[in-house]
């Protein structure tokens, strides 16, 4: 069985992810160790022995829907944003922000597959006369700090983490934030119980201590209908 959580992998989180992660198999012991994701994601979300994983809405509703289940959306505490959702910060280089009307500007993007990095800004009109794939959030922040790229999306959380983890952030400034979005699920295979996994999840999350749902940023779990995912348009490619 696959259990992964990828999307916050980065290594000040690693000790708290494992640490509810043993509060969840305390709770459900029949669940598999957690580990890191392939190289392949997609191939993994799609795996029939899929256990326990985290996606994006934009793979989601382009890819999964009718191959996995929700489990439940996190809860992360998002400024301006209801319980489940979530924004993109539009960022660019301290005192340096282009005009965004204008869109004569380069726009560096983590993957044309990510609802925070691609489909939000291209949502506000935010394309650029060129954009530039960097593979990562973090990758795209740092193509801002090198003077590879003037503007980047990168989902709010992501920024968070990395005000907390990376000295560079003090560069870059906060230029706009997109309109909520259903924030990045929690999925399941379509053979497992979904309902007995949220179940499990709510609770392991208040057993682990405050300091690690801070951590985390982890504050609890919210249903979001598959329609409320679908209702969001797919992006055009890059």
């Amino acid at each position: 069985m696959i259990a992964h959580l990828p999307m916050y992998d980065v290594s000040k989180n690693y000790q708290a992810h494992q640490r509810l992660w043993q509060a969840f198999r305390d709770l459900m012991p029949s669940a598999p160790a957690l580990t890191r994701h392939s190289d392949n994601l997609l191939s993994d979300w799609l795996n029939p022995e899929l256990f326990f994983s985290q996606t994006c809405g934009l793979p989601f509703r382009a890819s999964l829907r009718g191959y996995v289940k929700l489990i439940a959306t996190p809860d992360n505490n998002i400024e301006n944003c209801a319980p489940g959702f979530y924004h993109s910060v539009i960022l660019a280089r301290k005192g340096s922000a282009p005009d965004l009307k204008k869109n004569d500007f380069v726009l560096a993007y983590n993957e044309p597959q990510s609802q925070s990095g691609w489909a939000a800004p291209q949502s506000i009109g935010i394309s650029g006369k060129s954009q530039l794939c960097t593979g990562g959030h973090a990758a795209s922040a740092l193509a801002l700090t090198e003077g590879v790229a003037d503007i980047t999306a990168i989902d709010a959380l992501t920024w968070k983490f990395l005000c907390r983890d990376w000295d560079k952030a003090s560069q870059l400034e906060v230029v706009t934030t997109t309109p909520p979005t259903p924030s990045l699920p929690y999925i399941t295979s379509l053979k497992n119980d979904a309902k007995i996994l949220f179940q499990n999840l709510k609770k392991a999350i208040l057993r682990i201590d405050e300091k690690d749902r801070e951590t985390l940023q982890i504050f609890g779990l919210v249903s979001i209908a598959e329609q409320d995912y679908m209702e969001y348009p797919l992006p055009v490619a890059p």
